[in-house]
């Protein structure tokens, strides 16, 4: 079998008509005003608010800031529980907030947080939750608020992978205190750069605002430390433009996930994506799990053996984050103590997925890898 003659990577961003781009800029050029809460910014913020079925939504030049200006709307402190099986961000932004991340075991079938785990991590020193919607499928949101408000203890979710994601026809973005979520270009929907704080709280809405503008509330008056996390009015555009083909771009990658399914659901060692009742999901990212004793192979060589075909895999999350040098130190990050988490950071890989891709390309990998383990693969 031949390799892709053109790079096949995981992703690709979701581009639109370069005109209607331009018709944006002009549009930015009339009015001469590039950020600070525009007119684009006003438009996408409340198109987002309904398209996320969400009350509140602020925002961010990226996910990360969001997440940060999170945590410190909602004054959290001393130590979170979090999962280990996510993006360096997530931890990252307690760790600016000065607060210790406490890293919590995984779920083996949704890899989210263990809900079962959560309150043997609890400590007096514990102010919040901050859990992930991993690969867009909901963590079990009842579950969490249960032990949150038995404990009294705050909610976060990283909803980064999560764009329109619904559980029985609720906003992912309405569960817990806050949620933010990312539109970075690697994402589904993006604005090249952004992200998004989601709540049901307008006071709460005004405290996030006055944060991501320096704290700033008029000419004259500064009423908190805030810090720079303002959208500007070229991503607000970049955004609205590609909320009117979100809905395409999911309905293309459902397909091919269909197909991945189809072609894939019947490989022994191989665990496809979770499917949860009741849940709308958005097809962002198709992660499937290698098991080197059932499959035959290991994860890491699958990964190389596609690169030999010109298909460009992730390993996704790999290394997990209480592997990191800033975070090996803490109790927390032990094997003893993420015994599912080290399993699954060695299994996962993220195939190929995106609108733009073609149905026989897809075939075309799954076939590669039904073959790898077999040997019958030449070059």
């Amino acid at each position: 079998m031949k390799p892709f003659v053109e790079p096949i990577y995981v992703t690709r961003p979701m581009l639109p008509p370069l005109q209607e781009v331009e018709n944006k800029l002009k549009e930015i050029w009339d009015d001469r005003w590039l950020t600070n809460c525009g007119k684009q910014h006003a438009l996408l913020e409340n198109a987002l608010s309904v398209k996320l079925k969400v009350p509140y939504l602020s925002l961010f030049n990226n996910c990360t800031t969001a997440l940060m200006v999170a945590c410190s709307a909602l004054r959290l402190a001393g130590e979170v529980i979090t999962t280990p099986f996510t993006f360096a961000a997530t931890p990252h932004v307690l760790t600016w907030n000065n607060i210790k991340p406490v890293f919590c075991d995984i779920d083996p079938i949704t890899m989210n947080i263990d809900t079962n785990k959560i309150e043997q991590m609890i400590t007096p020193k514990t102010t919040a939750i901050l859990a992930v919607h991993v690969f867009g499928v909901p963590c079990d949101v009842e579950r969490i608020q249960q032990i949150a408000d038995f404990y009294g203890l705050k909610v976060i979710y990283d909803a980064a992978h999560a764009f329109g994601v619904e559980i029985n026809g609720r906003g992912i973005g309405t569960y817990g205190d806050v949620s933010a979520m990312s539109f970075h270009a690697t994402k589904l929907y993006h604005t090249i750069e952004g992200g998004a704080v989601m709540h049901n709280s307008k006071c709460l809405k005004s405290r996030i605002d006055f944060l991501k503008n320096f704290g700033i509330k008029d000419e004259e008056h500064v009423v908190m430390p805030g810090i720079n996390g303002k959208m500007n009015e070229i991503q607000a555009a970049m955004g609205l433009i590609n909320l009117t083909y979100v809905d395409s771009e999911m309905s293309k990658r459902e397909n091919l996930v269909n197909i991945y399914r189809e072609e894939l659901s019947s490989i022994e060692g191989l665990v496809l994506p979770t499917v949860l009742p009741n849940v709308k999901s958005n097809n962002q990212y198709f992660v499937v799990r290698i098991s080197e004793k059932l499959f035959g192979v290991s994860r890491d060589y699958v990964y190389e053996k596609l690169k030999e075909f010109n298909v460009y895999s992730r390993k996704y999350f790999y290394p997990l984050c209480s592997d990191y040098t800033c975070y090996r130190q803490l109790s927390s990050s032990s094997a003893e103590n993420l015994p599912c988490a080290t399993i699954i950071g060695t299994e996962c890989l993220a195939l190929p997925l995106y609108g733009e891709l073609s149905e026989e390309s897809v075939r075309k990998i799954c076939h590669i890898i039904k073959n790898i383990p077999k040997g019958r693969l030449l070059l």
